[in-house]
């Protein structure tokens, strides 16, 4: 006997009210256990994995891949206590004492200890129609069989190479990203005929993107090639309104802004319509700082630890310049028209992913030193990279990094990260021609920017900030005054 449980998307925590189904952990006819997770979605804030708090059969799921649901809208329905076919098979309900035996442990995101044993993943199969479609079709000579395409499951395996179906072939795909492999399914595009740019022939979201470009280009050239005959046939009425251009007759397309790429365009619109913000850069010589880095790296010996990044030191630096002025490590509450300045600094740094940009934050940097800030920095960076990062690894910050250097790029204008009072840019490090000492040399120079909240303070604290930082770029022996 059985008692059919609905388990619905909970909520998530940091005021996200839906999330985006990325792929189902399971199908129906699986055995689950207590706390497993069942469905990996996309919030606004990062990529989590949802457990389910019952154990037994899953008889249906509700939304399909790339769909999103709103909090509290079913996710799927357990089966408690079918954990066989004949279980499943019989209608009588159990009793609310059995139901409470073989019920959920009542936690959601976080799995602790239950009673129930892991139960082993099996799948329920019910029973087929076995007749045969048409008898009245002529014979046909045998031809190997296709791939069961209605039974295989749904998730790719996890490992590097996953297999697939495109276009009715079957193979191996050198894809991990479950977004890049739904991108190409949205767009038609056969990853097996893709060569991959990443490590080991990787297929990334680039390539895709590639792709997509590719065929659009040659869905351009045939619908101009097929308007060509229309166009010469009504030469005589080249301004009626019938005749349509090549750019017309292509079918724009459409990027819904959800998840996290509708969650960052919302708060840079906040920041740009709430904050009256300006901007102001310098360019530095950092090639005593690149040669301090060298030295730390070198002392440190092959085996004396990780290594210290320009990063690091660059958030270092950030962190002494906040502690003198504070000013910059504030928030305005508009409501009481009251500046709150914030004993803590939280620093964020921008981080390039698949899914977009994120800002993840390292936690009272102010009271780590450059190895530590580096630690934690590379820590984050592989939680970014492979979509692990919380929703409170993501929020709490109290100012902002972002080396666009990195991208080739010597400056930007960048936009304050909402609700933050200021953010720091860093251009790329590169040989330019610079007067030192009087002469003519060839010194590595970096270009700053500041774009900070101008109800916060005035240009001089802006400026005396950006020229601190500029200055412990320089001399990084700077530092020793306030380390």
């Amino acid at each position: 006997m059985a008692q059919v449980l609905e388990f619905k998307l909970p909520d998530l925590g940091e005021g996200l009210t839906e999330a985006e189904i990325v792929r189902w952990l399971v199908e129906v006819g699986d055995v689950v256990a207590i706390d497993q997770p069942v469905v990996e979605v996309e919030t606004a804030k990062a990529m989590v994995e949802v457990p389910c708090p019952y154990g037994g059969v899953v008889t249906a799921r509700f939304g399909e891949e790339g769909s999103e649901l709103p909090v509290g809208a079913p996710l799927l329905t357990v089966a408690v206590g079918a954990t066989d076919a004949s279980s499943t098979s019989s209608t009588s309900s159990t009793s609310p004492a059995d139901g409470e035996s073989s019920g959920g442990s009542g936690n959601v995101l976080v799995g602790y200890g239950t009673g129930a044993p892991a139960a082993r993943r099996r799948r329920i199969r019910p029973e087929r129609n076995t007749a045969p479609a048409a008898s009245a079709a002529p014979a046909a000579p045998a031809a190997p069989a296709a791939p069961a395409v209605v039974s295989a499951p749904s998730r790719p395996a996890p490992v590097a190479v996953a297999v697939g179906e495109v276009n009715g072939r079957q193979g191996p795909v050198a894809v991990v990203s479950p977004l890049v492999r739904r991108l190409a399914r949205q767009h038609e595009i056969d990853l097996r005929g893709l060569t991959g740019s990443g490590p080991d022939g990787l297929i990334l979201r680039a390539d895709v993107d590639s792709a997509i470009r590719e065929a659009g280009h040659v869905a351009a050239t045939e619908a101009r090639t097929a308007a060509e005959p229309v166009v010469a046939e009504a030469s005589t009425a080249i301004t009626s309104p019938a005749i349509a251009s090549p750019a017309a007759s292509a079918t724009a397309e459409r990027i819904p802004l959800r998840g996290m790429r509708g969650a960052v365009a919302d708060k840079l619109s906040r920041s740009r319509s709430e904050i009256p913000d300006a901007t102001c850069w310098v360019d530095a010589d950092a090639t005593e700082l690149m040669a301090a880095r060298a030295a730390m790296n070198a002392a440190s010996g092959p085996s004396g630890g990780p290594k210290v990044s320009v990063l690091a030191l660059l958030a270092r630096i950030c962190t002494a310049a906040l502690a003198r002025y504070p000013e910059l490590n504030s928030t305005m509450d508009t409501a009481a028209r009251e500046i709150v300045r914030l004993p803590g600094v939280h620093l964020g740094f921008a981080a390039q992913t698949e899914r977009g940009l994120v800002v993840p934050v390292v936690r009272d940097a102010h009271t780590r030193n450059a190895e530590s800030i580096g630690a934690e920095i590379a820590r984050l960076t592989e939680l970014a990279r492979t979509g692990k990062l919380s929703p409170a690894q993501l929020t709490g910050g109290t100012f902002t990094l972002n080396n666009y250097g990195v991208f080739g790029v010597d400056g930007s204008t960048p936009i304050i990260n909402h609700p933050e009072a200021a953010m720091l840019g860093v251009g790329r490090i590169m040989p330019k021609p610079w007067v030192h000492h009087g002469e003519l040399a060839v010194r590595q120079v970096v270009q700053l920017s500041l774009t900070f909240d101008h109800r916060v303070c005035d240009g001089g604290t802006a400026g005396g900030f950006l020229r601190y930082v500029a200055d412990c770029v320089e001399q990084p022996a700077v530092l020793l005054r306030t380390l």
